[in-house]
Order: C-alpha cells, then structure tokens, then sequence
C-alpha cells in the first residue's frame, strides 16, 4: 500500500467498525480488540518482549517481492513469538504475498488460516496461492471472515 493511503484507510475503518483501527507505529504495544495497518512503504513486524508485551517494529528493509510492506515479513514476524492458534487471513490481492508466511505461521504455531473465497474477491492471487499451499482451515466469503474469525476465537 502506497505512503499516506494507510492512515486514511485505518482511520476510515476506524469510523465504521467496533474495534479500534489504526495506522501503526514504531513501538506500539498490541492491544486486544486493537487493529494495526501496515504505514505504507514499512513492513510490519512484531516483538515479544520478556514482560509478555508484544510490540509492534517497523522498518524500511528492503523490499519483498516487490512489496513493502509485505504479508510474509509480518506472518514470519508471528510465527516467532511462540503464541499458539494465531489466526492468519489472507484477503484479496495480485500476486502470492503472504503465502510463506501463512505456511510458517501454521507450521511453526498450529495456527488457523483462513482464506477469502474467488467470488468475494476483487483480485483472487494471494487467496488462490495460499489456498494453493494445502494449508488453509477454512476458504469463506469476504462478509463471512468475521464470523469464522470469531468461531475459531471461541474455540481457542
């Protein structure tokens, strides 16, 4: 996502949603019911300090796939804090972004990855390559992906 199109898209969601969305920063600790987008031109990864707080890090490292910030650099960033059932989900989008990650994040975590279905898709690229690497738990409609987030929570 380009620079300056990310706090506009967070605070827009911010406005319409029950959670608190916004764009992230350097340093921010991860709250529960908190959403934190990716600056545009940062990826986002995040820490697992000693005290359990996790944070969120932003960096500049160069570009991934052509992308930054990429979806593997933040899934890879998960799958190394040793939380168990984090839930992945790769949404609309070109290319295959994210599909490492997922992979990693499943084998490392035993996590849920839930994918966006081809018709509810603008673009089907990163749903088709993470469908594509046989460990998606669950392939659902865009205006579905909440209820099977928050079915997978209370199974947690």
């Amino acid at each position: 996502m380009p620079p300056g199109f990310t706090k506009s898209l967070a605070e827009r969601l911010n406005s319409i949603s029950d959670l608190t969305v916004k764009e992230a920063e350097n340093e921010d600790i991860v709250k529960q019911g908190h959403v934190y987008i990716a600056p545009g031109d940062y990826h986002m990864t995040v820490r697992r300090n000693p005290d359990g707080t996790v944070r969120i890090v932003l960096n500049r490292d160069p570009t991934v796939g052509g992308h930054r910030p990429a979806i593997n650099v933040m899934m890879n960033s998960l799958a190394e804090t040793g939380f168990q059932k984090i839930i992945g989900v790769i949404m609309t989008g070109m290319g295959s972004d994210g599909s490492e990650g997922i992979y990693n994040l499943k084998k490392s975590n035993n996590s849920v990855i839930i994918s966006q279905e081809e018709k509810s898709c603008v673009v089907y690229g990163m749903p088709r390559a993470a469908v594509e690497t046989g460990i998606v738990d669950a392939v659902v409609p865009l205006n579905k992906i909440a209820n099977e987030i928050v079915r997978n929570l209370e199974a947690i």
